[in-house]
């Protein structure tokens, strides 16, 4: 300002314009992203089904305990927001899902389990809700691959023992999937020494 050879008072001007101009050119640079088009993450939330009936040995029904855990899952999720839920042919499935699918008005999707496409079948249903929040339910062993299908790390498949898993996976428009893991309803009794063995390698 000490090199300007008019008043303070139109050094002031020059420099206020010339503060408006630099704003500008910085606004045509970098527009604002409106909110409502920005791609949202998808939520996935992965839980295996609760705990069965051992006395039917085909498709059997969850036990009491697997209908307290069930009422848990519909308990920690019932404010998540979920939009979609994902389930097998299985019964087992259909009645962990159950409570929470009847609080929040949602029918659940069956992805048939078996075959080795299933957990492609599962990430293709989870792409159809992108930006939703979904539900799966799945088996011990079918968790893992679906959570790799939809580009979360490979895990090990579970312990017969492990129900109270609540797997939640952050899916980004674009850049890597995110993977957290929690615990809801009855803790798990601990895991043989077979299955253990088997996680660790």
């Amino acid at each position: 300002m000490r090199s300007c050879n008019v008043t303070t008072k139109f050094c002031l001007k020059l420099a206020i314009a010339a503060l408006a101009i630099v704003a500008g050119c910085a606004t045509a640079q970098s527009p604002a992203v409106d909110p409502a088009t920005r791609p949202a993450v998808t939520t996935v939330y992965l839980v295996r089904h609760a705990e069965k009936s051992t006395l039917v040995p085909t498709d059997p029904d969850i036990t009491v305990a697997g209908k307290e855990r069930a009422a848990a899952l519909a308990s920690r999720l019932r404010t998540a927001g979920v939009d979609a839920i994902i389930v097998t042919q299985f019964k087992r499935t259909l009645e962990t899902a159950k409570p929470l699918a009847s609080t929040i008005g949602v029918v659940p999707e069956i992805v048939p389990a078996g075959g080795s496409h299933h957990a492609d079948s599962v990430a293709a249903a989870v792409m159809r809700h992108r930006g939703g929040k979904i539900l799966i339910v799945g088996h011990s062993n079918t968790l893992a691959p679906i959570i790799a299908a939809l580009g979360g790390p490979r895990l090990p498949d579970l312990c017969d023992s492990e129900y109270s898993n609540l797997y939640v996976l952050y899916i980004p428009a674009s850049g890597h999937a995110e993977l957290t893991r929690h615990h809801y309803g009855a803790a798990d009794r601990a895991p043989d020494s077979a299955c253990e063995a088997m996680q660790t390698h």
